[in-house]
């Protein structure tokens, strides 16, 4: 390039830059220079030291180092290379229908009408089917599923999710607009979690959540730099929650932070615990006695498989209590992920708020307009399962046959594995009363835990490596999910098919049997 030519370009870049058009053109220029060698490249601006300090503080243990090994392992296989096993089982995240749940037939017809329409007119799907679709998309601009939504969602779908609330709760009213679609459960919560946030040092917003609980709290609470409260569940008791443990988590914390919600998930994620109703009181009473906002995780409220536990939602219970109690803050969510469903990829979920201040509920409402709208295809999925088949509906007969199948199938699974970690040396594993996960003790060897430390692991850690590497079952140790000290657990999803679920655990038998000798 000539320094003419240089000269000239380098007075007028800070003009044309303006344009898209120049600013592609002096990015090519620029990379030439530097390709070239006339020019050195920048240094960068993005580093581990300049990078923010909250993303390099977050983890997400679900798909951690193990998980990354687990898929270089089915890489591998496939290319041909040799390991003692044939395939990888991977129980380290509910995914249900990477496990081949199956889907239910209602679901994916609506979805497939409203995604292409003609379907409605050829494929000779039941009338309640095509009813369904012509409504939603009535409901979509231009009637197109590829329209943008309000930023809550579709008006019609919120609609149908209020009467499925009321419904579910007794007769406890819900209002459509106090109800936001989200792209899963996982994109409301964090909408509601960043209205919390205010403060530094002592004023910093804390955060109450059970431990063990699900690594999407922990990992948000980082990234937006709060304070996490831990609290203890129970396991001597089943994991349920004792009010004293509350007190004494929410009195240290003030010494750090200031607390300002309490997160709960019922049915438990990964204890696969459900709450007594008289928890759900519990929660509620000292959550008002502390001036807490309530945030209720309740995405596994279809999934409940012993006779002594049913769901109660945490806004019937409150609504029942009466009194102040009616009128705490809360903030509910589900999710077309979980349950009888298990459409994650769908990405759909809801986020009900009930008892916000209307100021803060408008800006609520302006931060989530940045984020456009949730995915409409998950919206019309949760539409789905919000507004159901009902008997004397065409789908009603198969749309149940499909639901029962699944729910009575995990049950199934869900004692199997209990049944068989209870009678293995150094496992004790509480009931699988709902969820989709066993949350096992693993009591070590003391060698064990001294060659983990050695190498500067946690010892669930390596039990759950070596039982990747010698055996290719994927699991989630218990430090992923925050445990009492000196305690090591795995969490395991009860989602393959059943004969897939029975290698699983003949493999974890044989593995932990070797690993028990190996470390007396």
């Amino acid at each position: 390039m000539s320094m003419l030519f240089r000269q000239c370009w380098n007075k007028f870049l800070p003009t044309l830059s303006r344009n898209s058009a120049f600013e592609s053109v002096a990015a090519h220029r620029s990379s030439t220079r530097a390709m070239s060698g006339d020019m050195a490249a920048p240094a960068k601006v993005l580093t581990m030291d300049t990078l923010n300090p909250c993303i390099v503080k977050m983890e997400y243990s679900v798909r951690g180092p193990l998980v990354i090994r687990a898929t270089e392992i089915q890489k591998q296989l496939k290319e041909g290379k040799q390991f003692p096993f044939k395939e990888v089982i991977r129980c380290n995240i509910g995914d249900c229908h990477a496990m081949e749940q199956q889907y239910i037939t209602f679901i994916r017809q609506v979805v497939a009408c409203c995604t292409y329409p003609p379907l409605m007119e050829t494929a000779g799907f039941p009338a309640d089917v095509v009813a369904r679709a012509k409504k939603l998309l009535g409901g979509c601009g231009g009637g197109s599923l590829g329209a943008y939504s309000d930023s809550s969602g579709v008006e019609v779908i919120r609609k149908d999710i209020a009467s499925y609330i009321t419904r579910r709760d007794g007769g406890v009213k819900a209002n459509s607009d106090n109800i936001m679609l989200s792209t899963g459960a996982s994109d409301g919560i964090k909408s509601i979690l960043k209205l919390l946030r205010q403060g530094d040092g002592q004023t910093k917003t804390g955060i109450m959540i059970p431990i063990p609980q699900y690594p999407l709290y922990s990992a948000t609470i980082a990234e937006y730099d709060m304070q996490q409260v831990g609290y203890y569940l129970n396991e001597e008791n089943k994991w349920s929650l004792d009010s004293a443990e509350l007190k004494r988590s929410i009195t240290e914390a003030r010494k750090v932070c200031n607390p300002r919600a309490i997160v709960v998930i019922n049915p438990g994620n990964p204890t696969g615990s459900v709450l007594t109703r008289q928890n759900i009181e519990d929660i509620v009473r000292f959550a008002n006695e502390e001036g807490l906002v309530v945030l209720a995780d309740e995405v596994y409220q279809d999934n409940v498989y012993v006779p002594d536990r049913e769901f109660h939602s945490f806004k019937k219970v409150m609504s029942e209590m009466g009194g102040a109690y009616a009128h705490m803050e809360l903030a509910s969510f589900h999710s077309v992920s979980k349950g009888y469903m298990g459409e994650c990829g769908y990405r759909g979920g809801y986020c009900e708020y009930v008892n916000f201040d209307p100021d803060v509920v408008a800006m609520l409402r302006k931060s989530i307009t940045a984020k456009l709208c949730p995915s409409v295809s998950g919206q019309v999925t949760m539409d789905c399962v919000a507004a159901y088949p009902v008997p004397g509906d065409p789908s009603y007969d198969l749309w149940l046959k499909e639901k029962t199948n699944v729910l009575d199938t995990l049950k199934m699974k869900a004692k199997m594995t209990v049944e068989m970690l209870n009678s293995l040396p150094g496992i004790k594993c509480n009931d699988v009363q709902g969820a989709m996960y066993a949350f096992p003790q693993l009591v070590f060897p003391e060698k064990a835990i001294e060659k983990a430390k050695s190498e500067g692991k946690q010892p669930d850690f390596m039990y759950a490596w070596e039982l990747l590497e010698e055996y290719g079952l994927c699991v989630v140790p218990g430090s992923g999910f925050g445990q009492k000290a000196g305690t090591y657990h795995f969490r395991m999803t009860i989602l393959p098919p059943p004969a897939k679920m029975q290698d699983f655990l003949k493999r974890l038998k044989e593995f932990h049997c070797k690993f028990m000798e190996k470390y007396q």
